[in-house]
């Protein structure tokens, strides 16, 4: 990935423009986060029409194969915009996709992003989630020089709240109703 800076003739603007082509293939020790392709429109749908993995998420539920079709031209078309990094969770064993883990709502101006995370029901528990956050953060830090990631989700969410601050996120911000937002920044990373 090839992250570009351009200085405008205003003074003291920087702007950078990213660069996802090509995709970043990320690995760990027992994971690869890869690109969503058409094979994986199967357990897309899956993740999406869980009850309990959308229970805390403000989203449609995907109700047949053809909304995770949408979805991944969708994403993969974010992609190409250089708007989000999406990336597929799969064991390095097999390439089924077991969740899916993004950095996304950039903002090129304060080098910020928001992280993204879900994972199938029968993974969870197993410590997939975590290798693949460490390895996404890294990333946006030390490959997009990103100053901030921040998580937005229902308090209620304690799993999610404990990756979170098992991460060194600390909580930010409450908005309305139940929603929170856990921040971390680079200097502390």
């Amino acid at each position: 990935m090839r992250i570009f800076e351009l200085k405008y003739k205003l003074p003291n603007i920087i702007y950078y423009i990213m660069n996802f082509i090509p995709f970043p293939t990320l690995t760990t020790e027992h994971l690869v986060l890869r690109q969503l392709k058409i094979e994986d429109q199967n357990k897309i749908f899956k993740l999406r029409s869980d009850k309990n993995v959308n229970k805390y998420l403000d989203r449609p539920k995907a109700n047949s194969l053809q909304d995770a079709l949408a979805f991944i031209e969708k994403i993969n078309t974010s992609i190409q915009n250089n708007e989000a990094l999406y990336w597929a969770i799969s064991l390095k064993d097999h390439d089924q996709l077991t969740g899916t883990i993004c950095l996304w709502n950039f903002s090129k101006e304060d080098l910020t992003a928001e992280i993204g995370y879900e994972l199938l029901p029968e993974y969870q528990g197993r410590g997939i989630m975590q290798e693949a956050f460490e390895k996404v953060i890294a990333f946006g830090f030390e490959k997009l020089n990103l100053r901030e990631i921040v998580a937005e989700l229902d308090q209620e969410n304690s799993r999610s709240v404990k990756i979170l601050e098992r991460n060194g996120f600390i909580l930010s911000k409450k908005m309305k109703n139940s929603v929170v937002v856990y921040s971390l920044n680079k200097k502390t990373y």
